[in-house]
């Protein structure tokens, strides 16, 4: 009998699970379904005329990270996509770890589309949670999401992968709407919190007429876009860095991109094309000069280090350049990588926080990397190596090593 009793104990554990594990399809919120892409700098220059006549209707744009990066190619999409008659929308990535933070990084990204006028909801893109508990995610990520509205007036919604809408996001979300992402399936499956779709990011390998390489694929429901599409008024709270730099002349070596250029020196693309009057922002050639206005806050102040990470299952080198804030073309760049859609688990990937020192005199310090020579660190900064063993004390010219601070 004792047999008997624990088997049907089995049996009604085993059917608990089944049930708390089943999926649903979840439908969309509407009948009407518009086309979209979402990009960020790792698309580069787009033809948003060639987009648009592709049949995509919604552009979602990254805007920034944390509370110090803005996507370098941020304007330059917001401008380009809207003078195509393409409707626009914001996505900003949170790497807040307490509601404090959560508070001080809403205040960013409406600093950042301040004086903006999107057609969409705003959306929070909370995905790498670091170790915090299910409720403190969900406190900062209620936290961002009401204070994003109240400082802009703006509705938003909850950009998450199925995994973390089902697992991770509680109920107290599921008053927002959802663009939820899942690939390989026609309809996005989810077995709690929200029974409807506002967004559905199908692919993140699509190909579009006007942009090079893959781009993430979109499906959004009428509910996508926003009632009030005024302009974002200031809300007081301007904490984006004002550019009170100096002016740097810079060469361009093998590798680099003006998305890279730009964050290493805290400018934009946007501000680099127009001081060089660039034509194509993803052409640029090997000891090209270039006149690059810094940053104020990029002067003096930054630290530099090199980091050694362990590809993990799951990871993505999007992900892992957002964990250390730096782009995913250095992180290529630096490890040889030629698809950076390709990476592999257990993988050592050699990752540099920061390369660059500029200085308000002038001068700048370059970080030695692994494979430079004094003589090509000269002939990229239009100096000679005479100079850099002066400025340096350096007893042996051919003898520099990784991680040295060398003075141009």
């Amino acid at each position: 009998m004792k047999k008997v009793k624990f088997s049907i104990v089995l049996i009604l554990i085993c059917l608990l699970q089944m049930i708390f594990s089943f999926v649903f399809a979840i439908s969309p919120s509407s009948d009407i379904i518009y086309n979209g892409i979402d990009v960020s700098e790792y698309q580069g220059y787009i033809n948003y005329n060639l987009v648009k006549n592709s049949g995509i209707d919604i552009v979602y744009i990254r805007t920034s990270e944390g509370t110090n990066f803005i996507d370098p190619y941020f304007k330059e999409n917001y401008n380009n996509a809207k003078a195509a008659g393409l409707k626009v929308g914001f996505y900003h990535y949170v790497t807040s770890r307490s509601t404090e933070e959560a508070i001080v990084e809403a205040d960013y990204f409406a600093s950042v589309i301040n004086g903006t006028s999107p057609d969409c909801l705003l959306a929070m893109d909370f995905e790498y949670f670091g170790g915090l508990s299910n409720s403190e995610v969900n406190a900062i990520s209620q936290t961002f999401m009401q204070r994003i509205e109240e400082v802009t007036g703006k509705k938003a919604i909850v950009y998450s992968d199925a995994y973390n809408a089902g697992n991770v996001f509680d109920s107290s979300l599921s008053s927002y709407p959802l663009w939820i992402a899942e690939y390989g399936v026609e309809e996005p499956e989810l077995y709690r919190n929200w029974s409807f779709w506002t967004g559905f990011q199908y692919s993140d390998t699509g190909s579009i007429s006007g942009i090079s390489g893959n781009v993430d694929l979109d499906r959004f429901t009428e509910d996508i876009f926003l009632d009030d599409t005024d302009e974002i008024a200031s809300s007081g709270n301007n904490v984006v860095p004002q550019n009170n730099g100096v002016d740097v002349t810079i060469t361009v070596q093998a590798g680099d991109t003006l998305a890279e250029i730009a964050y290493k020196y805290g400018t934009t693309v946007d501000s680099i094309v127009r001081l060089n009057n660039i034509q194509n922002p993803n052409l640029i050639y090997v000891g090209q000069r270039l006149i690059i206005r810094t940053t104020e806050n990029s002067q003096g102040n930054e630290e530099s280090s090199t980091v050694y990470y362990t590809v993990k299952s799951g990871d993505t080198l999007s992900n892992i350049a957002r964990q250390y804030n730096v782009t995913v073309q250095s992180i290529a760049s630096e490890n040889n990588i030629s698809n950076p859609n390709l990476i592999y688990v257990g993988q050592t990937l050699v990752i540099e926080t920061v390369r660059y020192d500029v200085h308000a005199t002038g001068k700048t310090i370059y970080l030695v990397r692994f494979g430079d020579t004094l003589s090509e660190i000269a002939q990229k900064y239009g100096t000679t190596v005479n100079e850099l063993v002066r400025l340096n004390n350096i007893q042996n010219p051919n003898l520099i090593y990784v991680g040295e601070k060398i003075i141009i």
